[in-house]
């Protein structure tokens, strides 16, 4: 499932960072720690590759 927004893009990067080893999990907050407690490597990556082009920081609510 690609992300929604950059903001949650950019969170999914940050876990699947340290899901891979190439931060330390301490250092995630808020969002990118609760994608690292409950996703998947694969599902993060599936997150964060897409193109941020055309996503709105934030995704706001309809």
């Amino acid at each position: 499932m690609p992300a929604k927004s950059a903001a949650q893009q950019k969170a999914a990067g940050a876990a699947l960072s340290a899901k891979r080893g190439e931060t330390e999990p301490d250092e995630l907050k808020g969002a990118a720690k609760s994608m690292y407690d409950s996703m998947s490597e694969d599902e993060l990556e599936d997150m964060a590759d897409a193109s941020r082009k055309g996503k709105d920081e934030h995704n706001s609510k309809d």
